[in-house]
């Protein structure tokens, strides 16, 4: 009696054959491993000091026009402001998105000065306040000496005790961005090139003398990349909370949820990998497209540096690529304590993402 062809038993083969495969690629392990480990190693052991100082104002602080101390901090370009309610602002302070909180009070007429500024910091921050303090003195003398000698000073300060808070090291912004890097890689690297020289060596074509299902073939590579994406992922998260206590609020539950988001990401990359090698003439041209794909979103998705500094045109460019959504989704997760269901818009556009992606692929694919 003939035994029935098991089509998942052969999809398993390819994974396994697949999975081998990518081990032994240096350039798979190096990209996937090496730089992004290389770039944590580096960050992780700079610290976490930060040049620019994010403060957020109160609500009763005066805010008019004609308080130079306000004008004067909001106009300095090491100063970013925060909005949001009070409830809003103290989590920030408290998780150190935020430096301060200030409260610039108008005094009354006959009072010896005409404003107070008041400061209040959070022990997540304190790496970061001593370089507010000296802009606000800055700013607060620089004032004073506009009035006359013989008239009160314009404003006087006073730094608040600090609120307990979550220290934000450089390691929890890094790890996430370098993380998605390595899944970008793998996906658009990795499958364009497996794809483009099974065809070219004519490996797909024995394939089909299988009685293998072609879509078996896709889900069997594409598992061994998932695979490999998870090992990446849970190796250089292991490194990070090991040896720079990067932070996961939950422990194994906020770990497992990077996890699920980094198989989410992959799929969505790999969709960029089916596109490049349908579209591939030769295998000289699979590096310009991957690098048309990779570089904008490496340079411009918050991997290094946040894309706060970028200005609104650019900024808008950098809140559609698909990685800028996933590395938020990591760091939300990560340090912030939120969990999968409430990074629905970051996964909502990933999933967009994929489904036009995937929608190309299906069209430019080719098997031979």
């Amino acid at each position: 009696m003939t035994q029935k062809y098991s089509q998942y038993s052969a999809m398993m083969a390819i994974s396994k054959a697949s999975l081998k495969a990518i081990f032994r690629s240096p350039s798979a392990v190096i990209f996937s491993f090496v730089f992004p480990l290389i770039f944590i190693l580096v960050f992780g052991f700079i610290g976490g000091n930060s040049p620019v100082v994010k403060i957020g104002f109160s609500k009763g602080s005066d805010t008019s026009v004609s308080n130079l101390i306000y004008q004067s901090l909001i106009n300095r370009k090491s100063i970013q402001i925060a909005t949001g309610n009070e409830e809003e602002l103290l989590s920030l302070l408290q998780k150190g998105r935020i430096t301060a909180i200030i409260n610039i009070n108008k005094l009354a007429e006959d009072s010896s000065t005409k404003y107070h500024v008041a400061i209040q910091s959070s022990t997540a921050s304190m790496d970061k306040i001593s370089i507010l303090q000296a802009i606000i003195n800055d700013v607060v003398q620089g004032v004073n000496k506009l009035k006359m000698p013989n008239l009160p000073a314009y404003a006087s300060v006073q730094n608040l005790k600090p609120v307990e808070g979550r220290i934000y090291r450089t390691i929890d912004f890094i790890l996430p961005g370098q993380l998605g890097f390595s899944l970008l890689t793998a996906g658009v690297f990795g499958v364009a090139f497996i794809f483009f020289n099974l065809r070219q060596t004519l490996v797909l074509k024995r394939f089909f003398a299988t009685p293998i299902k072609r879509s078996y073939i896709v889900f069997g590579i594409g598992i061994s990349r998932v695979l490999f994406g998870l090992i990446t992922a849970v190796v250089i998260l292991a490194i990070g909370y090991i040896a720079f206590n990067f932070t996961l609020v939950y422990g194994w539950l906020t770990f497992f949820e990077l996890l699920v988001l980094c198989v989410l990401g992959l799929i969505v990359f790999m969709g960029f990998g089916f596109i490049v090698s349908g579209l591939a003439k030769n295998e000289s041209v699979i590096p310009p497209f991957v690098n048309l794909i990779t570089l904008p979103q490496f340079l411009l998705s918050g991997t290094f540096f946040t894309t706060d500094a970028f200005p609104g045109w650019l900024k808008s460019i950098a809140d559609v690529l698909p990685l800028t959504h996933l590395n938020d989704a990591m760091r939300n997760i990560a340090f912030e304590g939120v969990h999968l269901i409430d990074c629905y818009k970051q996964i909502a556009v990933l999933g967009i993402w994929g489904i036009g992606v995937y929608i190309v692929a299906i069209k430019v694919f080719r098997w031979e």
